[in-house]
């Protein structure tokens, strides 16, 4: 069986969940503590070189590290990825996209709220959501004209996004800002199999 190894509150985890749910794979979940520093240890560096999570292990004890990774490879051979090269390259472009223009910016500036941090790290924050906001613009304009990211129907383009789309408020991202943003969040939200950031998995097994 798969074993995921995530966190309660990372939103790259929270999209591994989503999309395990959505294709009903049953998986196992080891859930660390950040805090604690269980992402440190030499045990679980031999599950990923880079000491993060989220990390996929296969039945065979091979590993899959990095949440895009993840979700291309558990996505292969489902609707949300499909087969043409092009609308592939779409797809990857806007993990990359993810990855370069919001990942840096929501998450820390989430971070800080939630940790209590805010006013230590204020300077930071602003700088945070100066770039942050230069993404989600972007994101705004292209949905002000596209129901989704990649084509007619949700792929997983719309899932790696959304999660931490779906967060910014929690790092104080002026949303009502984006209106195409929330309702698109509507859409990927109304999609069958989706999962709240603590919901439970029907496909978890342990």
């Amino acid at each position: 069986m798969l074993k995921l190894y995530d966190s309660r509150f990372s939103g790259n985890s929270w999209k591994i969940r989503i999309l395990l749910n959505q294709l009903r794979k049953p998986f196992e979940r080891h859930t660390l503590d950040l805090e604690l520093g269980e992402t440190k240890t030499d045990e679980f560096y031999k599950l990923n070189r880079f000491s993060r999570i989220p990390v996929l292990q296969l039945e065979d004890g091979r590993t899959i590290v990095e949440s895009a990774a993840i979700l291309l490879y558990l996505a292969e051979g489902s609707p949300l990825l499909p087969a043409d090269p092009y609308v592939r390259s779409q797809i990857v472009g806007w993990m990359f996209f993810e990855q370069g223009d919001l990942q840096r910016s929501i998450p820390l500036a989430r971070v800080y709220h939630i940790r209590g941090l805010a006013d230590k790290m204020s300077q930071q924050i602003e700088r945070l959501h100066a770039d942050g906001y230069m993404g989600l613009e972007k994101l705004d304009r292209w949905l002000a004209k596209n129901d989704w990211l990649v084509g007619d129907g949700y792929t997983v383009a719309d899932l790696a996004l959304f999660p931490y789309v779906s967060l910014a408020h929690e790092g104080k991202f002026e949303m009502r800002r984006f209106p195409y943003i929330n309702l698109w969040l509507d859409r990927v939200r109304s999609q069958p199999g989706f999962l709240g950031i603590f919901d439970q998995s029907s496909y978890h097994a342990a």
